[in-house]
């Protein structure tokens, strides 16, 4: 009975993905595969120009400026490449197989060369995972991207003031990682995953907990070695609020339990096999709440 009544819900859980949006041609056999954004442009501006162009901004313009580059292309290749982890786990004495795409390295604006990672807030990270047909990380699976990762990068600390929210910081901070990586040698071209240099924006059960009495983001990572992060998963910082240190990492909707097709959300929905991808059991909300001001943007490209 209890064999049938798991087949059900993998089978319910599938038949989600009649409706999706295509991430890209993807299957439970790839090694490597493409966020389904554009080409990089020939024209696309680099890393440091749109510094140049978002610093003194708004947060809603400078989210909205985001938006613009990384549906149109203008990300590095290891924003767009998804390499796929290997999850193992047996529940209610029945062995499963996860596979789950985690793009390489975090968002970022520009060229290989040329490139600022960028914090953003997370209804803007939201919208952006929806548009493209991804999901944000829990914590689990940001423990698991940092395990399996081929270079783990040591965090690299700005002192805080009242600066840190700004982009001249955050190019401070992207500049300090590219030193870092140079001094490591790693090929930016690569198909690598690269951790350990950002803390991600997580799906929690804490984004509408009921400890806090407004809109926020949470936060969680920084490992300064294996499941030992700086930053422990908080949710004390408003939706509004995206610092230096602040990073975003897509993982791809679509994922395969024991070879059949899933939604990462619906698995974290799911009594059962919500433990594949959750340290905290069932997420009910796997997803920031809508807002009028920074998820307001769906619109964004005609403006």
């Amino acid at each position: 009975m209890a064999k049938i009544f798991n087949t059900i819900i993998l089978m319910l859980i599938s038949v989600h993905l009649l409706f999706s949006q295509s991430l890209s041609v993807i299957s439970a056999n790839d090694t490597l595969c493409y966020l389904n954004i554009p080409e990089r442009p020939e024209t696309a501006i680099e890393g440091s120009k749109f510094v140049e162009q978002v610093t003194g901004l708004s947060t809603e313009d400078r989210e909205k400026a985001v938006a613009r580059e990384i549906l149109s292309g203008n990300v590095p290749s290891f924003s767009r490449k998804f390499k796929p982890l290997k999850i193992s786990q047996t529940i209610n004495a029945k062995n499963y197989e996860l596979i789950v795409f985690t793009v390489c390295d975090y968002m970022a604006i520009g060229s290989d060369r040329d490139y600022l990672y960028i914090p953003m807030t997370p209804s803007t990270a939201q919208y952006l995972a929806e548009k493209l047909n991804c999901a944000l990380p829990t914590k689990k699976i940001v423990d698991i991207v940092h395990g399996e990762a081929k270079y783990k990068l040591s965090p690299q600390p700005i002192p805080p003031s009242d600066k840190m929210t700004t982009v001249p910081v955050f190019k401070q901070h992207t500049d300090s990682i590219k030193q870092q990586i140079s001094q490591m040698g790693l090929d930016r071209t690569a198909n690598s995953i690269i951790a350990g240099h950002k803390k991600d924006i997580i799906i929690s059960n804490k984004i509408y907990s009921p400890d806090r009495n407004f809109e926020r983001v949470v936060i969680y990572g920084w490992h300064l070695s294996e499941n030992n992060p700086i930053q422990p998963a908080y949710n004390g910082h408003l939706a509004s609020y995206a610092d230096y240190s602040h990073g975003v990492r897509l993982i791809a909707e679509i994922a395969f339990i024991n070879g059949d097709s899933c939604k990462v959300t619906d698995i974290l929905q799911d009594s059962t096999m919500s433990a594949l991808l959750s340290s905290e059991g069932v997420i009910s909300k796997p997803y920031y709440p809508k807002s009028d001001i920074f998820t307001s943007i769906r619109n964004l490209l005609k403006n």
